[in-house]
């Protein structure tokens, strides 16, 4: 799992570093809430840890940020302030926790693993993007006109759609979709792209799938 760490303080952030690469974590880490919003463009995370208190750009606002981009991985904030009204502040800008300074590894470690155990589990029923929305539960695909999809591809569609205007490896989205499945090769993914396309063709949608076989593919909205 790759988790992205924003924090400032670099006693803290190396320290923050150590522990979850020692847990099995593949870890980047951001110096301020601007540079954690462009790698959440760029890469895809399991989980967010992010100071509230950051220069350029705060903890709330870089969060606030990434969740209208359409991006939902589970964050947690680390904040020195216990009053109760910045930890509504924090919750309401997209945090699904929090954690008060100073905080023992042990609790953030089981914090991160919870989250992500509940991730795993959790689908949005409806996702938006342009004009176009995707019913996971009935398999749907709408904009001026709709047209149902099998399984694979409202899952690969989901997951498009959830991680929009980032580049997406191959590989990356053979293990999301195709995880299960151990007799097929990452070929599969090519295969799917190409029926998305001529469903999103036939709904008439404002969005695309733009990249070519084996490589990097994006969302593109408009």
């Amino acid at each position: 799992m790759r988790i992205l760490v924003a924090e400032d303080e670099k006693d803290l952030s190396r320290a923050l570093s150590a522990v979850l690469a020692n847990s099995g974590y593949e870890v980047d880490i951001a110096e301020n809430g601007k540079v954690a919003v462009e790698l959440a463009k760029e890469k895809h995370y399991d989980a967010m840890v992010l100071d509230i208190m950051m220069p350029v750009m705060d903890g709330t606002a870089a969060l606030r940020t990434i969740r209208e981009g359409g991006d939902f991985t589970p964050a947690l904030f680390l904040t020195a302030k216990a009053e109760i009204s910045d930890k509504v502040t924090g919750l309401d800008s997209g945090a699904d926790d929090y954690l008060t300074k100073p905080f023992s590894m042990a609790e953030l470690l089981a914090r991160l693993r919870s989250m992500t155990r509940r991730a795993e589990g959790y689908t949005p029923h409806r996702i938006t993007a342009g004009t176009v929305t995707l019913n996971v539960d009935e398999q749907e695909l709408s904009c001026a006109n709709s047209v149902r999809i099998s399984g694979r591809e409202a899952k690969l569609m989901s997951y498009f759609m959830m991680n929009r205007d980032r580049e997406i490896s191959t590989d990356e989205l053979f293990t999301h979709v195709w995880s299960d499945e151990q007799e097929i090769g990452p070929d599969v993914v090519w295969v799917y792209i190409n029926y998305l396309r001529n469903k999103l063709i036939s709904i008439n949608a404002d969005i695309s799938i733009e990249g070519e076989k084996d490589g990097n593919y994006r969302l593109n909205v408009g």
